[in-house]
């Protein structure tokens, strides 16, 4: 997490800092919130800003989003003066910490208000196959496009592989692609200079330079102005990006995650969207299953979700009974995990027995879990099936997981032996030999353009 400091350091500010760190920030200073807000504008990327609360926090709420720079800020200052508290909160404050600092309230307020606590819940076979490839590939600089629904954590996939790659001391930098006006997406991507648009009164670094030596996510790229498709695939392939009104390129060093919630292949058919810049983000694709078909990790997130409400509103930690975990199992989940994680936030404050019971678990117009009916009896079939297969990773030697790993890979590249050997970080020459030794001991190998074939290797 980055955070930003803006006041003028004295012993309990210094203090807050050092506490920051310990808990895990990388923390910067500057004193005065116009310092704060060039700091940002030039490219210096802070996840939480901590400002004193004598300074004008309205006025650099303002300031920054004039320049569309959206950063929670957190007021602190010495005495914890009640009516300047409220003042700060009421100017846009998140939250307010007193000074001197507490090291569990520094921890607990960064860690709520940067959001940031999204660990991988991972228990269902099919979701373990994605963590699996995820792996594979985390520590190449390949560009990886991460598909599925609305809702099934592709974000917290993203940040998985950022974690385990060689970048995962850079920048994480994230763009909604649908959530910014197609006017300004350019501007926000490749920033601009002073002076290219009407508005433009200083210099703005964007997204690109600001993830400079780490990662940038481009989510729902899929909605995407073609115009900026066509600038967007320059700047991957050569490594170089033009701000808006600039005069030379400038070079940069990134590594490229892209979501989508649609069908790309069939958006280039329908020309919206352009084949060759989809060639090179889907080096590996990443497709997250929905929910209702990774069963196996229904309870085990509710179970997350329910201890993680229950600390942020102050209530006691309950468990889900076995009747709810029945229903949970038994839902197709539409809105898929996001859905998931509402019911069960609603569920730990309306929940009134000792554990969490199905009653409490409401849908999103109120109404609660139906009865089980036969696609739910599936649901709940493929649910113990996912755990009993779970179960069956226990026993498999090395060498049959080191098969399973390969073929299934050599399957997501559709036979294609270069880029299966690519991923799996092995030569072209093991690879053949591994599936020559598969063959010949009867075991179906996938051919190229996804046939099978034993003799394929």
């Amino acid at each position: 997490m980055r955070l930003l400091v803006v006041g003028k350091l004295n012993g309990q500010l210094s203090a807050a800092v050092k506490m920051a760190m310990s808990a895990g920030a990388k923390v910067s200073h500057v004193e005065t919130i116009q310092a704060a807000t060039h700091a940002l504008r030039a490219g210096q990327g802070a996840d939480l800003l901590m400002v004193d609360y004598d300074l004008d926090i309205r006025a650099l709420i303002e300031a920054n989003e004039a320049e569309r720079i959206h950063v929670p800020v957190v007021a602190c200052g010495v005495a914890a003066d009640p009516d300047r508290a409220a003042a700060a909160i009421r100017a846009g404050a998140k939250e307010f910490i007193p000074l001197p600092p507490e090291a569990q309230l520094i921890a607990a307020v960064l860690a709520a208000v940067s959001d940031d606590n999204r660990p991988m819940v991972v228990r269902d076979a099919a979701m373990q196959q994605v963590i699996q490839l995820a792996d594979q590939v985390a520590a190449s600089d390949a560009s990886i496009l991460i598909t599925g629904e609305s809702g099934v954590g592709k974000e917290v996939v993203a940040r998985y592989v950022h974690a385990k790659s060689r970048r995962s001391s850079r920048p994480f930098i994230s763009v909604n692609c649908a959530a910014i006006p197609e006017n300004l997406l350019e501007s926000e991507l490749f920033g601009h200079e002073k002076g290219a648009f009407t508005g433009a009164l200083a210099r703005r670094i964007g997204k690109f330079e600001e993830a400079n030596g780490g990662t940038l996510l481009l989510d729902e790229i899929s909605e995407m102005d073609a115009r900026l498709q066509a600038k967007l695939l320059r700047a991957i392939q050569e490594r170089e990006i033009d701000r808006v009104g600039g005069a030379k390129p400038v070079k940069v060093d990134i590594r490229i995650l892209a979501t989508s919630n649609r069908d790309l292949v069939q958006a280039v058919k329908d020309g919206t969207f352009r084949e060759d810049l989809l060639y090179r983000l889907n080096v590996v694709n990443l497709r997250i299953p929905p929910l209702r078909e990774r069963p196996g990790d229904v309870v085990a997130l509710a179970e997350f979700f329910a201890k993680k409400y229950a600390a942020a509103n102050g209530v006691a930690e309950k468990p889900i009974s076995a009747e709810a975990k029945r229903g949970l199992a038994a839902h197709r989940w539409p809105g898929n995990v996001r859905e998931l994680e509402n019911a069960i936030h609603r569920a730990v404050l309306l929940s009134v027995g000792p554990e969490i019971e199905e009653a409490a678990i409401r849908l999103p117009d109120g109404q609660p879990l139906g009865p089980a009916d036969p696609g739910s009896r599936a649901a709940q079939a493929a649910y113990q099936a996912a755990e009993s297969a779970n179960r069956g990773f226990v026993g498999q030697t090395v060498a049959e997981m080191e098969q399973q790993l390969i073929l299934d890979t050599l399957s997501h590249c559709l036979g294609n032996r270069t880029h299966a050997a690519t991923i799996l970080g092995i030569s072209i020459r093991t690879l053949r030999n591994k599936l020559k030794e598969y063959s010949e001991a009867g075991v179906a190998v996938p051919a190229p353009q996804g046939g099978l074939g034993s003799n394929a290797a």
